[in-house]
């Protein structure tokens, strides 16, 4: 469309002579008027679609200008200004000179059209004076090479449409979509984005089926009003479409992930607002999902948890804001892990974890049943310790590693040891010692070492132990499961049924 602009002001400077022009004027005076031979008029003169002379101005109108004919390239420069501007130079034309205004209600230039005998003569004249200034025009086409340069070397599709909807103007970007699309060169009446709406946004979202029909191609297509017509640009989306249609599989996915989840989830953004909970959050706090949809803010949402009694009462109001102020700093920091015991019986964990761009995500775990098997557990781990206390007989367990794994109390009085009260793990070689403290040296410490550490022969069997202050003891080895060991010291005399004679032998 900027082509226009020049050829206003080349044919501006070149047709001065055409002001004020006569058009009812017969054809001989028209002829004499203006004469091809005046090569400072915009003049064309075809024999049929083949043009046979021009004049130097006419010529810089069609120099890049590429039609199937002369006259097709003529209609390819004024079909912009001159829709109406006749598509066969062999049609029949009126008596007299046929003029054809411009589109452009403040556009200056019209064209004459007149059969001349068997010679078609197009001109184009100006109804008021041109600018004649030589600067302004050299500025003019200057301006108008650099305008047609960007809009024909643009990577984006630009074309104009009249008012119908036909196709005036396209740049190459255009054509190549066209046909990658249509498998065609662009038709003037079947445009390359068919769905615009009349009345909707200047901006939309097209689809384009290309190839084999099955790639598809996004384009955001913007409209501009122009004289009677629109200017239109499309943009190359399909990348942030893709990116678009991944991101929202991925967050549908995450959605149907978070939905399963039986731990409850609270994302606050970095206005620290609730942006994103599940519904174990509501089946784990009893809050109404209306109140999460409205998105409370981080101080509201504990507010409520706390009215709701689903966290521990504070027993300072005042105290506890400052405890949620530095929850928050925790929980930014990832450090935010704490173990509610609620009124109700149930135990919650919550743990605070940064999210990107200073959100914060909270998880509400209900740990009740694995509270309640971390209790029974340690109820029978304190009675079977109460039965071993219980026993007068010095009992004593070791792993298959051979650390000392449970102890009794008659055991802690023998040898004068309190395992208990050692932090680090205490092993056969460490309990050895504390025998040979109290028993002296005797081989059965090392055939004890190697009958727990090892894992052939695993039989009940027997030997006698005597201390340095002269008491006598049975000590009877029993192999457990998984390659545990457990050693009885018995006093003598030795209980029945055990056979007092070197390890490995079995019990007759």
């Amino acid at each position: 469309m900027w082509q226009w602009v020049g050829m206003s002001a080349v044919c501006g400077v070149a047709c001065t002579a055409s002001i004020n022009w006569y058009f009812g004027s017969a054809r001989e005076d028209a002829v004499a008027r203006i004469p091809i031979a005046d090569q400072s008029l915009c003049v064309f003169l075809f024999d049929g679609a083949d043009l046979v002379s021009s004049t130097a101005s006419a010529d810089v109108l069609l120099s890049e200008q590429k039609g199937d004919t002369d006259w097709d390239s003529l209609r390819q420069a004024l079909i912009d200004r001159f829709p109406t501007f006749p598509a066969d130079a062999e049609l029949t034309l009126p008596a007299g000179p046929t003029v054809i205004a411009s589109v452009h209600s403040n556009d200056p230039w019209r064209v004459l059209i007149e059969r001349l005998n068997d010679a078609v003569r197009v001109e184009l004249v100006a109804t008021q004076p041109p600018v004649s200034d030589q600067l302004l025009a050299g500025t003019e086409t200057g301006e108008l090479s650099t305008l047609r340069h960007v809009t024909q070397n643009a990577p984006y599709p630009i074309w104009h449409a009249d008012g119908a909807g036909n196709i005036l103007w396209h740049n190459p970007a255009y054509e190549a979509v066209y046909a990658r699309a249509r498998g065609q060169a662009p038709s003037p009446t079947a445009p390359l984005f068919d769905d615009m709406p009349e009345d909707g946004p200047d901006t939309y979202r097209s689809k384009l089926v290309v190839g084999d029909g099955i790639a598809q191609e996004w384009y955001d297509v913007t409209r501009l009003p122009h004289d009677g017509g629109h200017v239109f640009y499309a943009n190359d989306v399909t990348p942030v479409v893709s990116a678009e249609t991944a991101q929202r599989n991925f967050v549908q996915t995450l959605a149907k992930t978070f939905a399963q989840l039986s731990i409850g989830l609270a994302i606050f953004d970095r206005n620290m607002q609730l942006v994103l909970f599940n519904p174990a959050l509501t089946d784990l706090t009893a809050l109404p999902p209306d109140f999460l949809s409205a998105k409370p803010n981080l101080l509201s949402f504990f507010d409520r948890l706390r009215d709701a009694r689903v966290m521990p009462e504070p027993k300072d109001y005042n105290s506890w804001r400052e405890q949620m102020t530095a929850m928050v700093a925790q929980a930014n920091d990832g450090r935010y892990t704490e173990t509610w015991a609620l009124p109700s019986g149930a135990t919650y964990r919550v743990t605070g974890r940064p999210h990107p761009d200073g959100a914060v995500a909270f998880l509400f775990e209900d740990i009740s049943a694995e509270m309640s098997l971390t209790r029974r557990f340690r109820a029978d781990l304190e009675l079977n310790q109460n039965i071993l206390d219980a026993l007068d007989d010095a009992v004593v367990v070791f792993s298959n590693s051979g650390t000392l794994t449970v102890s009794n109390r008659a055991y802690c009085s023998l040898w004068q040891i309190d395992p208990d009260s050692s932090f680090a793990d205490i092993g056969i070689i460490d309990t050895m010692r504390d025998w040979q403290r109290l028993g002296g040296s005797n081989p059965l410490w090392g055939e004890l070492r190697d009958f727990i550490l090892g894992q052939d022969n695993r039989m009940t069997w027997s030997a006698p132990v005597t201390l340095t202050d002269g008491r006598g003891f049975d000590c009877v080895i029993h192999p457990m499961q998984h390659g545990a060991t457990l050693v009885r010291f018995v006093p003598t005399p030795s209980l029945p049924g055990l056979i007092d004679h070197a390890p490995n032998t079995a019990l007759a």
